[in-house]
């Protein structure tokens, strides 16, 4: 195999150009094989492998810096230098990560998982080269959908005043997760159905060239102009109005073109966009027809493409998308907010029901947030659906244009808590600290899937920001009975005993659950909570819980700092309360990815460890 003779960096350049033909189809076969197995993400990479391969051909690895957006499309950069036995233990604990990481090795320039982040990055390391003094090109990767965020239009604003080198490589394959929106998705179309302008280009340049005395002078003037042939053929010329060269549409699996390209790039005085059209999923029939499903997918069967792991219950996204769907049948003031996720965050179903009533703001969760806010300011209810860790991405927002002006604005935060294999950058794991800091913010946490459709309605209903936070994943179906209406700000009793008072935030419930369980068997009595509302916190609750338990014990899936258990540690202290509070919770640091059942024992919030805490702190 023509992949064996890749050990490490830059070794690809050693490869015949008959080798190089075969190596594509081989590292397509090798990624299917591999994510087949371990799940991943697939139809991203399978995009990418030529665009991958002209950029470690022209480029000095690691000396030059190549800087990949999101960088779930990075399997081919790893595989190409020198990682391929870390594709056994892809996105499991311990193992590789599904995205660049600095640490794996110096190949990767820059820790990425978040969206329209690679420009922005990649003039900071153009800026420190200079002043340094130093040589090396720097190579911003960003896909068409990365472009519909406002923060890769302020890095290009910036970038265009550049006087040196700064290439930036747009990967244009009509999507992101969901099918692209807005003009800067429309101006895209255009360019890719603008051929003519390059066979007009040429042709005109040929003409001009016979002209004797004048001829090269015209060409020259032309170039200079801003009412060149490009001007006129290609509708907007966006980029080069900036000041920035545009080089494209190229081909983006054709590497001899790709490298042509990239060659001529390196040369430019200045900042300059090479504009590569690729196909999501290329080479894999699945993969080609539906690259949404195989964008984030699990273990599944080659020949087919059929998932292995067959969906048994209904997640909590999809309990959260059928409850919208009924509630705005009954109030046509109910607005749903995507930000490019609508079928991650369960808003299909509304889409097709209500489409005037359905907004995709593409992959701008800031202004999400502030759209939201307008709505709820002329009359609406917006409901803005969104991953928790995506959410920090529109942090001020939340503050400035809904909190403080106290707009009725839901926020269902979804992937809220752990989420296994995306590792850090997904975690949600920060959102009851962040929210629970923002005056006017309600925020809510469901134990089963009854209690979310019960928590949705409420939020629904109130008059003032609401978020309502969920995991990944099958949603809880037990403990039906335990179903108390939702009031404000109180937590609901579900064992009331002495001692020991478990209060536990959102999914911890069924953790908690098993540590009283455990600790009835070692002969502790044991309250059960279940703590609902995180901000406010059920001040009247803890009072009572005081009067008659010696310790209080709160579970949440959160870091420490700033969630639901200091919060609680903060009321008794300030109360002078009779009770101690022993919080657990995430540790202030970022979880890599892996197996959320093995990063709860890690970190030490499963029911094993917490009932060991317990007997160790109560002694």
């Amino acid at each position: 195999m023509v992949l064996d003779k890749i050990q490490k960096e830059n070794d690809i350049k050693k490869l015949s150009e008959e080798e190089l033909e075969i190596l594509p189809g081989e590292i397509r076969k090798f990624l299917l094989e591999k994510v087949s197995v371990t799940g991943g993400h697939l139809a991203s990479n399978l995009g990418v492998v030529e665009l991958t391969m002209a950029m470690h051909l022209v480029f000095d690895l690691p000396k030059d810096k190549l800087i990949w957006d999101v960088g779930h499309q990075s399997y081919t950069h790893k595989l190409l230098t020198g990682r391929r036995e870390g594709f056994e233990d892809l996105r499991k604990f311990g193992g590789m990560s599904g995205f660049p990481k600095r640490k794996e090795s110096p190949c990767d320039a820059f820790d990425t998982g978040h969206s329209s982040t690679s420009i922005s990055a990649g003039l900071g390391y153009v800026h420190a080269r200079d002043i340094k003094g130093e040589d090396y090109h720097v190579v911003s990767v960003i896909g068409d959908g990365a472009m519909t965020g406002g923060m890769a239009y302020e890095a290009l604003n910036n970038a265009a005043s550049l006087k040196t080198n700064f290439i930036m490589i747009l990967n244009d394959n009509h999507m992101s997760i969901s099918e692209n929106v807005g003009g800067m998705s429309a101006y895209l179309a255009r360019l890719r159905t603008a051929d003519i302008y390059t066979g007009l280009k040429k042709g005109v340049t040929s003409a001009l060239h016979t002209v004797p005395l004048v001829g090269d002078h015209m060409i020259s003037q032309i170039r200079k102009t801003k009412s060149s042939i490009k001007q006129l053929v290609v509708p907007g010329m966006f980029f080069e109005d900036m000041g920035i060269t545009y080089l494209g549409p190229i081909p983006g699996h054709n590497l001899s073109l790709l490298c042509r390209a990239l060659r001529e790039a390196a040369r430019v005085d200045g900042p300059v966009l090479v504009h590569v059209m690729t196909q999501k999923g290329k080479g894999y029939g699945p993969a080609e027809e539906q690259p949404d499903k195989f964008h984030g997918v699990g273990p599944f069967q080659v020949q087919t493409g059929e998932i292995k792991e067959e969906k048994k219950k209904d997640t909590y996204t999809d309990v959260f998308g059928k409850v919208l769907c009924d509630c705005a049948a009954k109030n046509d003031k109910i607005a749903a907010i995507t930000a490019a996720m609508a079928d991650g965050t369960g808003l299909k179903r509304f889409a097709r029901r209500y489409p005037d009533r359905f907004f995709d703001v593409g992959i701008a969760e800031g202004h999400a947030v502030t759209f939201a806010a307008g709505l709820a300011a002329g009359g609406l209810k917006p409901v803005f659906a969104v991953y928790s860790s995506f959410l920090q991405r529109g942090y001020d927002q939340i503050i400035h244009d809904v909190a403080l002006q106290n707009l009725p604005v839901v926020f269902a935060v979804d992937r809220a808590g752990l989420v296994g294999s995306d590792g850090e950058t997904h975690q949600g794991i920060f959102d009851l600290s962040y929210l629970g800091s923002i005056p006017n913010m309600t925020v809510l946490s469901p134990k089963h899937k009854w209690e979310l459709a019960d928590m949705l309605r409420f939020a629904l209903c109130h008059d003032g920001p609401v978020a309502i936070r969920y995991p990944r994943g099958a949603a809880l179906d037990q403990y039906q009975e335990y179903r108390a209406p939702v009031e404000y700000g109180k937590s609901e009793m579900i064992v009331r005993e002495k001692g020991i008072a478990l209060v536990s935030i959102g999914h911890m419930f069924e953790e908690a659950e098993e540590v009283r369980r455990r600790l009835k068997e070692k002969g502790y009595d044991c309250t059960l909570v279940n703590g609902r509302f995180v901000k406010p916190i059920d001040q009247e609750m803890i009072r009572e819980l005081s009067k008659t338990h010696d310790w209080i014990v709160t579970l949440e899936e959160n870091v420490e700092t700033g969630g639901y258990g200091q919060q609680v540690q903060t009321f008794v202290c300030q109360e002078n309360l009779p009770v101690r509070v022993l919080i657990i919770a995430l540790p202030d640091a970022y979880i890599e990815h892996g197996n959320v059942s093995i990063l709860r024992k890690e970190a030490g919030i499963d029911a094993d460890s917490v009932v060991k805490k317990i007997e160790r702190t109560i002694c």
